[in-house]
């Protein structure tokens, strides 16, 4: 007869083989790339106490448990190279196979980093050639936190092979391509980028508290995660009573939101498009329906019409007169619902979204041109007001990045920490345009923390100045958020080991996240590969080394060792050029080459007193390049305050 085991002694072996086990960090896998000729270390969990001995390519070290159950190894630096084993011994043994060293790069930012090689321009002629196993991509998972996390959540390291590279970095992609091609070594990348994030939650708590604006935000962070969720739903449960006067947020029936009829009297309004965050609902994630009632004309309404509700953020469902007519989610896709013939009547038509935010921004987004329904008869805007209501509260799972400074990097940075990398490349901005002033010294205290948490003073450091966007028509040389933006971004090359990739040249007039990512992955490429001794000139587009009024004429003059000052076609007159007077007022200039200097005239500024180029946020017909093709950078000669001046994080 089999022997049986007593339920309290099965619980204590079950418990010692767990304590046995021995754990290597989530940033550790299979397929991983390390960094060469740097010390490298290693860590995880295992039993307290115990002697762990590490081996990687022929390097030995050893590390006694603490009494955490974490422990440490550091080995001796390898050259590139692999594939390696990675193997820690103690109670058991863990094994990691297919290990390369070569150079990593750490990947930061929000958006235009986070997207994917599968959605660019060339992405599936990229993902449909020839690929190269040297080149692997750790995506970390996204994960705010108010304490620093002392580990990533589990993720893969991700090989460059068919089927799997359509979701790396697309930036990081293409940086990486030039840069195995130019070296020879494996290249891994690490891409903790997290869309719509803004530049306050990459820095570290210490850092954060260095800057008046954001300690207040800093100190007032509750305990840990779950303190922090507790309070944030506290905060929203007054400011959507307030926002919603007299309507229940608890225990409502939402079965008839969706009717063909005039039921939403009392609700308030939210306009369309634009995200809720803005308009009362700061924070709020969860379920509001959007209604909206439109007249038509007989002739409108008669065959069949197509709904186009730009984007919605995250997911919706649609009704158009009591008949459910679509829904999908994805905050970037647009929506496109076709409406049979006879759905619309003439007279009072009702429009019925059911929109769920789980996490970031809500609401119908997009473009107003993008917001319309298009009939038989022509095109009716469906821009405006749009009665409005909460119908349910998502709970939150935990802070996300922009809660609050510090967050997205004690989620995802601040575990990676001990790690040896080559370098960061970072595209942000965009979120913090709003405040585009006080950008220039947060970016370069991030920069300085960022060199601080990896243990590297001369980290080399190199960013993406943003694109253009937003029509031409909006432009305003004397203050656009984008324009001082690209300034204060442009004010970190003051610090050493920095580059700036411009990418005025390859923006998008009507969508934030230009496809053309292969364009700035190059120029990321070219600033690395002058840091490090690859490529022989800057990579920086031509330089402006000095100014000065000159008659009714304004001369700027350039460092020119790249080759020269020409248009990027050849033949076209220069654009992008403005002078000012004394008065301050900006006005389009002629502007012509001549050697090492751009003349600038205009007849309506005769005397002038200060130029700028590309100082606006669609400066795609900005078409200066230097001789390597490289776009001149936005300029301004002036000192004259901003318009972002006053505006800060929390004000």
């Amino acid at each position: 007869m089999k022997k049986k085991t007593s339920l309290p002694l099965l619980l204590a072996l079950l418990a010692a083989t767990a304590q046995a086990e021995v754990r290597l960090a989530e940033v550790f896998g299979e397929h991983m790339v390390l960094q060469r000729d740097r010390p490298l270390r290693v860590w995880g969990q295992a039993t307290p106490g115990k002697t762990l001995t590490v081996d990687l390519g022929g390097h030995t070290g050893t590390a006694r448990v603490g009494a955490d159950g974490r422990w440490r190894v550091q080995l001796a630096p390898l050259p590139a190279g692999g594939p390696h084993r990675l193997v820690v011994t103690g109670d058991k043994t863990a094994v990691l196979n297919d290990v390369l060293i070569g150079d990593v790069w750490l990947l930061g930012g929000q958006s235009n980093m986070e997207w994917p090689l599968a959605q660019t321009d060339t992405g599936p002629q990229e993902v449909a050639s020839p690929q190269n196993a040297q080149l692997r991509h750790l995506r970390v998972p996204l994960r705010a936190s108010v304490q620093p996390e002392a580990d990533i959540a589990p993720a893969p390291w991700v090989v460059a092979e068919p089927g799997r590279v359509a979701e790396f970095s697309a930036v990081g992609y293409h940086f990486a391509r030039q840069m195995q091609a130019a070296q020879g070594v494996p290249i891994g990348l690490i891409n903790t980028a997290w869309g719509g994030s803004m530049l306050e939650t990459w820095m570290s708590r210490d850092a954060a508290l260095r800057d008046p604006d954001l300690a207040p935000a800093v100190r007032a962070l509750p305990a840990d995660n779950a303190a922090f969720t507790a309070a944030l739903g506290q905060r929203m449960l007054p400011r959507i009573a307030a926002w919603q006067k007299g309507l229940p947020l608890e225990a409502v029936d939402a079965s008839g939101w969706s009717a063909a009829a005039d039921i939403d009297a009392d609700w308030p309004t939210l306009q369309a498009p634009g995200n809720w965050e803005g308009q009362g609902l700061a924070d709020v994630d969860g379920v509001v329906w959007m209604r909206k009632r439109i007249e038509l004309k007989p002739a409108q309404a008669a065959g069949a019409a197509e709904l186009h509700l730009a984007k919605v953020d995250d997911c919706d469902e649609v009704w158009v007169n009591g008949q459910k007519v679509g829904g999908q989610c994805g905050w970037e896709q647009a929506r496109r619902y076709a409406l049979p013939a006879g759905l619309l009547r003439p007279g009072a038509n009702w429009i019925a979204v059911r929109v769920t935010d789980t996490g970031g921004g809500g609401g119908i987004s997009g473009e107003a041109s993008d917001l319309r329904l298009d009939t038989a008869a022509g095109t009716v805007s469906l821009v405006g007001p749009w009665r409005a209501r909460v119908e349910k509260l998502v709970a939150a799972g935990g802070p996300v990045a922009n809660n609050a400074p510090a967050l997205g990097h004690n989620g995802l940075v601040a575990p990676l920490q001990g790690l040896s990398v080559r370098g960061v490349l970072w595209y942000q901005g965009e979120e913090n345009s709003g405040r585009a002033a006080a950008y220039a010294d947060g970016f370069k205290r991030l920069i300085q923390d960022w060199r601080a948490q990896f243990a590297d003073p001369a980290l080399p450091f190199f960013f993406v100045q943003l694109a253009s966007w937003r029509p031409m028509a909006e432009n305003r040389p004397d203050g656009n958020g984008w324009a001082e933006l690209r300034a204060s971004q442009a004010a970190a090359l003051a610090l050493p080991h920095t580059g700036m990739a411009t990418a005025i040249d390859v923006g998008d007039a009507v969508d934030i996240h230009p496809r053309n990512k292969r364009t700035v992955g190059q120029r990321l490429a070219a600033l690395a590969m002058h840091e490090l001794g690859l490529r022989a000139a800057a990579a920086t587009g031509p330089r402006l080394t000095g100014h000065q009024p000159k008659g009714g004429e304004f001369e700027l003059r350039f460092d020119t060792t790249a080759g020269g000052l020409r248009t990027a076609r050849a033949g076209e007159p220069l654009r992008g050029f403005f002078l000012a007077g004394a008065d301050h007022r900006w006005e389009p200039a002629e502007a012509r080459i001549d050697g090492d200097r751009i003349v600038l005239r205009s007849a309506v500024v005769p005397s002038p007193v200060a130029a700028r180029y590309a100082w606006v946020n669609n400066a795609s017909e900005a078409n200066v390049v230097g001789g390597d093709g490289l776009p001149l950078p936005p300029l301004r000669t002036d000192d004259w305050p901003l318009e972002s001046a006053s505006r800060r994080y929390g004000h």
